[in-house]
Order: structure tokens, then C-alpha cells, then sequence
């Protein structure tokens, strides 16, 4: 049965023939909720939510709740999510703060149970959120980025494409792409295998990787080594540009690398 009967539905609400709505879940709101989604039992929907098509939506989820923020006063805002998302057990993702601003959830990310987005942020496109990691407001997340377990991550920070959280780190800086991050917002090396997994070849991994060394195989000023970089640039894959212009336009300062001199050891 594609609703069940124990199901509130809001009358406001907009639900596709093909969405299933398990026992006891709750639709609050003028929702929107695509093709072949499916709300299994004790799920909530909040608010001016849009849910693409394929997703799922696991027992005790809440999504589009009203934001975690003393400022907020009850303006109507959004939160929109794409097409073959997962949320699991106790997720929750919060719609925006101010009036007609939003938190965007892209395309086939997997939030593991208790994972936290906070109002306004924009997460890509196939991200993992393991469990019980949290992201503050207006956090940008890249592409086939990873969070590993009870990681957290500062508000405003924004994580680079195809890094990795190492578990139970933590950053307010922001974490460049394709990079490893663990402890206290520090560099440990190259994310290597999520390379390998996002098509990267070797060239290009060997061009990051020695990009890497210079900007991070030690503490050391960081704009200084950006200048080495590009002094020495060849880049036909535009990755290093992208990871240059990454640092060029941060505001909260770049993720540094580890005191010792050898990259990737503590």
C-alpha cells in the first residue's frame, strides 16, 4: 500500500502515486515528495520540503525541521533534496534560516544514522555521512566527499571535492579537496583510493600528490608554499588549479599539515 493508513499526511502536502508512506509517518506541511521515494515507519517531513525521486527515508529520520538557530522566528524557507539520497536511523537536516533561503541535499549521498546537517547548508552529490557526524550552518560539502564517524565540522567551513574525515575528527578550517583530515583539522596526505574510486588516474594522482607535498608535508607558511606551486605548475588535468584557487578564496584559513616533516604520519 502506497500510504498507509496509520499515516498523517498534511492536506497541503503533494505526494506522487509511486512514493510509499509507511506506518506512522508524519507529513507536516505543504511537502513535496517525488516518484519511488519511500518513507518507512516513524519518518517525519517538516516544512517546505521537496524530496526528489528514489529516496529513502529510514525510521525516526527528520527532515526539514526548523533550524537549531536562536535567530530563527519562524520565516518560511526550503530544504531541497535531489534524487536517490539515503537517510537512515535518527538523521535530521534542517531547513534554512532566513526567509526564502535554503539547505540543498544534490544527488545519491548516504547519511548514516544520527547524522546532523544543519539549516543552509549545500551538500553535493555522492557523499557519506557515517554515523553520528555533524555539520554546522551554511557548510558546503564537495563531491564524493566522506565523513567518517562523529566527525564535526565547524559552521561556514566548506570541504573540498573527494576528501576524507578520518573518524572522530574534527575542523573549523576549510578541508581541501582530495585531501585526508584527522585530529584537529590537519592535512595527513593525498585520499588516494577515493581518487582511484572517482575515475582519477595515475597521472593525476601522482601530479596531486606532489602538489601535496609542497603544501602540506609540514607546518609551514602556507602562502609561501602556494607560490612554489604555482612557480612549478603543469597542470593539464586542472586539478591543481582547482585545489589552488580553493585556498586563494577561503575565509576561514585551509586545514594545515602535520608538525612532523613526513606527510601521513602523526
Amino acid at each position: 500500500m502506497p500510504i498507509h493508513p496509520t499515516a498523517v499526511v498534511d492536506p497541503r502536502a503533494e505526494i506522487h502515486p509511486e512514493a510509499e508512506l509507511g506506518p506512522y509517518v508524519v507529513i507536516d506541511g505543504p511537502v513535496k515528495i517525488g516518484a519511488g521515494t519511500r518513507l518507512l515507519p516513524h519518518a517525519v517531513v517538516m516544512g517546505w520540503t521537496e524530496i526528489g525521486e528514489g529516496n529513502e527515508v529510514h525510521s525516526g529520520a527528520v527532515l526539514g525541521d526548523a533550524p537549531q538557530d536562536l535567530s530563527y522566528r519562524g520565516a518560511k524557507s526550503y530544504l531541497r533534496i535531489g534524487d536517490r539520497n539515503v537517510f537512515r536511523e535518527g538523521v535530521q537536516v534542517h531547513r534554512g534560516t532566513a526567509a526564502e533561503t535554503t539547505t540543498v541535499i544534490g544527488d545519491d549521498n548516504f547519511l548514516m544514522a544520527n547524522s546532523h546537517v544543519a539549516h543552509n547548508c549545500q551538500l553535493g552529490n555522492r557523499i557519506i555521512m557515517i554515523n553520528n557526524s555533524v555539520v554546522g550552518g551554511f557548510v558546503e560539502v564537495g563531491d564524493r566527499a566522506v565523513l567518517s564517524a562523529s566527525c564535526a565540522v565547524h559552521q561556514f567551513v566548506r570541504i573540498g571535492q573527494v576528501a576524507i574525515m578520518r573518524g572522530m575528527s574534527a575542523t573549523s578550517r576549510d578541508v581541501p579537496p582530495f585531501s585526508i583530515i584527522d585530529w584537529q583539522h590537519t592535512v595527513r596526505g593525498l585520499n588516494v583510493v577515493g581518487l582511484r574510486r572517482a575515475g582519477f588516474d595515475p597521472v593525476r594522482i601522482r601530479a596531486l600528490k606532489n602538489a601535496f607535498q609542497i603544501l602540506f608535508r609540514k607546518r609551514r607558511n602556507l602562502g609561501a608554499a602556494v607560490k612554489e606551486l604555482e612557480a612549478s605548475l603543469d597542470d593539464p588535468s586542472g586539478d591543481i588549479a582547482e585545489l589552488l584557487e580553493f585556498i586563494h578564496s577561503s575565509r576561514r584559513g585551509v586545514c594545515a599539515g602535520p608538525r612532523s616533516h613526513h606527510l601521513g604520519r602523526p
